[in-house]
């Protein structure tokens, strides 16, 4: 399970970064020896642009696949990827910045081969739709990225659903084509969320994607655009898929598969059902209030590594909120299920554990564990729009209860 959402940036940061993160752009190894990429034909003073989209790996930070824009030279054939997944890990702060929400990325232009390298030794799948661009679009948009990608102007600042190497894509395309890819795409929507898709391609990596439904807030669970949604690069493709030009032809003029995707494909979209949290909640509370009838001491040792778990959880969200700039975590209404104030429960529950009373601080601070664990319930009927944290109610809910009926009087 993820102890901070904070520390889950690293992995949906470098998700996007599709590279090592530690890696400097000239760290990164040469590819061997192979066929340059085919190029669709094209004038002699127009170069040729597409959109290359690597599907995810298996290691965490690979997770959410990647994207870059290439642009091919017409006439060498020769193509460059424009790729904004690299950071600096030696620039200074670099680890106070990432744990406060102030990552600093910057773009890379590199030999399109070079950049295929890591990609063909993990076995991840590599495509790229060369697009429809008139001659006017696609030298802006070269020109545009080759200044971009100048040391002076490289950096960005990160998000990982706002700001990273999809959406910086994205907006390149969206400039390049006067505002039309966001005209097309901006009014419709397939339901995703931010939580949804990022829960739905972390869900390889049990802690990663506990860590990402735990950390973020209501702030995740809005319906998004396409536009939104393209800080996906899989929906990014999808939408360029189906973009048409003003003049009626297709904005993706065709696909090529440079690299086979050799591993696991990303996970596929499926509904997740409360009902079996809370037969999983019911089933601890029962057996909190059997441990508690036959064992009360015991009862109060288990419940103290709840608490501290509940408690650690609690503060890092809080931390979150009012220490950093993850706004996808601020307001999270899972600190009443995760409240700090569990810690303060622990030494009354170690008194307990040692056969004495746990004291008038722990019987209050337990009242308001519980009630503070019921309101997240209540939340439900009183907001129009409340996160989406049922699964986690519905667990966590019955065994708060459980214990406050139990110890309260221990």
């Amino acid at each position: 399970m993820l102890l901070a959402l904070s520390l889950q940036q690293a992995a949906f940061a470098q998700a996007h970064a599709g590279t090592p993160a530690a890696k400097a752009p000239a760290a990164r190894a040469p590819a061997p020896a192979a066929a340059p990429a085919a190029v669709p034909p094209a004038s002699a003073a127009t170069p040729r642009i597409g959109v290359m989209t690597m599907q995810p790996g298996v290691i965490f930070w690979e997770r959410f696949g990647h994207d870059a824009i290439v642009v091919a030279d017409p006439a060498t054939g020769a193509a460059t990827s424009y790729n904004f997944g690299f950071f600096d890990p030696s620039e200074p702060g670099f680890f106070g910045n990432f744990v406060r929400g102030r990552m600093q990325y910057m773009l890379v232009a590199l030999p399109l081969q070079q950049d295929l390298a890591t990609y063909r030794e993990e076995g991840r799948g590599v495509s790229i739709q060369w697009l429809n661009l008139n001659a006017a679009q696609a030298s802006r948009l070269a020109q545009a990225l080759a200044e971009e990608a100048r040391p002076e102007n490289a950096r960005y600042r990160y998000d990982y659903f706002t700001a990273n190497c999809a959406t910086k894509v994205r907006d390149a395309l969206d400039d390049a084509l006067g505002g039309w890819l966001h005209h097309m795409i901006a009014g419709r929507s397939r339901g995703n969320t931010y939580r949804s898709e990022a829960v739905r391609l972390a869900s390889p990596a049990p802690w990663m994607w506990l860590g990402f439904d735990i950390g973020l807030s209501r702030r995740a669970d809005r319906q998004l655009s396409r536009w939104e949604e393209a800080f996906v690069p899989m929906r990014l493709a999808d939408s360029l898929d189906e973009t048409m030009l003003p003049d009626g032809r297709p904005l993706v003029a065709g696909e090529q598969v440079l690299l086979p995707h050799r591993i696991a494909p990303q996970p596929p979209e499926s509904a997740r059902p409360w009902w079996p949290w809370l037969l999983a909640g019911l089933a601890l509370a029962a057996a909190a209030l059997l441990l508690g009838a036959l064992r009360p001491r015991l009862l109060a040792a288990v419940a103290s590594a709840f608490w501290l778990a509940c408690g650690l959880l609690g503060a890092l969200e809080l931390f979150i909120w009012l220490g950093t700039e993850h706004r996808a975590g601020w307001g999270n209404e899972n600190l009443l299920l995760f409240s700090p104030l569990c810690l303060l429960l622990l030494p009354g529950a170690w008194r307990i554990a040692r056969g004495r009373g746990g004291g008038r601080l722990f019987h209050a601070v337990l009242a308001a564990v519980a009630l503070g664990a019921a309101a997240a319930l209540l939340l439900k009927w009183v907001l129009l729009f409340s996160q989406v944290n049922q699964p986690w109610i519905a667990l966590l809910l019955p065994l708060h209860l459980a214990l406050y009926v139990r110890l309260r009087r221990r």
